[in-house]
C-alpha cells in the first residue's frame, strides 16, 4: 500500500510521476536523454545498467521493469539474467563488464567507485563519456529506486504489466504519453 494517495491503476514509478507532473518532467527528460538519446552505448546496454543498479538496490519494480526492457531490446532474456547473477561471467563485452562494475559501485555510494575501476573501463575501451553516462545512469536509478520504495508504491497485480511497460519504454521512451494513462484502468 503506497504511503501517499496514488492512482490505483498506476503501480511503481508511473503512479509517482503522475502524482507530481512538475517534478516528473525533468526526471523523465533526463532519463529519456540518458537511456534513449544518442550514445555509443546501446539502449540495451543502458537498460542493463538500470537493471543491475535496481537489482542491487532490491527495488523489485525497477528491476523487473528494466530487465523486461533490456530483454526486449536484446531480443533475449539470458544476458540480463546472467548480469544480475554475476557480471564477471555474463555474456557481455569486457568494456560492458567494467562499466557495470562502475554502475554497481555507484549504486552503493559514489565514493565506492575507484580509480582502478575507471582504469579498467578505459583499458577495456570505454570512453570518458561512457564512464560519465554510466555513473549518471546509475545515480539516476538510485533516485528512482529510492523514490519507488521510499513511498511504498505498489507492484502490478499482473506480471504481464511489465511486458506492456517494456514495450512502452522501448517504443515510446521515457516521456509521458500524450494521452496520459487512463487507458490502463481496468
Amino acid at each position: 500500500m503506497p504511503y501517499i494517495t496514488l492512482q490505483d491503476h498506476l503501480p511503481g514509478i508511473t503512479g509517482l510521476l503522475e502524482f507530481s507532473k512538475n517534478t516528473a518532467k525533468p526526471i523523465r527528460d533526463l532519463t529519456q536523454f540518458l537511456l534513449r538519446g544518442s550514445s555509443t552505448l546501446s539502449e540495451a546496454d543502458r537498460e542493463l545498467i538500470a537493471t543491475v543498479v535496481s537489482h542491487d538496490n532490491e527495488c523489485a519494480f525497477c528491476t523487473t521493469a528494466h530487465t523486461a526492457a533490456a530483454d526486449l531490446l536484446a531480443g533475449e532474456s539470458n544476458t540480463s539474467q546472467k548480469v544480475k547473477e554475476n557480471i564477471d561471467t555474463a555474456p557481455v563485452s569486457e568494456k560492458m563488464k567494467a562499466l557495470l562494475h562502475i554502475a554497481t559501485a555507484t549504486g552503493k555510494g559514489g565514493k565506492q567507485v575507484t580509480e582502478g575501476q575507471i582504469n579498467n573501463a578505459r583499458e577495456a575501451g570505454a570512453t570518458d563519456i561512457e564512464i560519465h553516462d554510466t555513473v549518471l545512469i546509475a545515480a539516476l536509478f538510485c533516485l528512482y529506486n529510492r523514490y519507488v520504495d521510499g513511498l511504498g508504491t505498489s507492484l502490478p497485480s499482473e506480471p504481464a504489466y511489465y511486458n506492456v511497460l517494456a514495450d512502452r519504454l522501448v517504443n515510446h521512451g521515457y516521456t509521458r504519453l500524450p494521452q496520459g494513462y487512463d487507458h490502463l484502468k481496468k
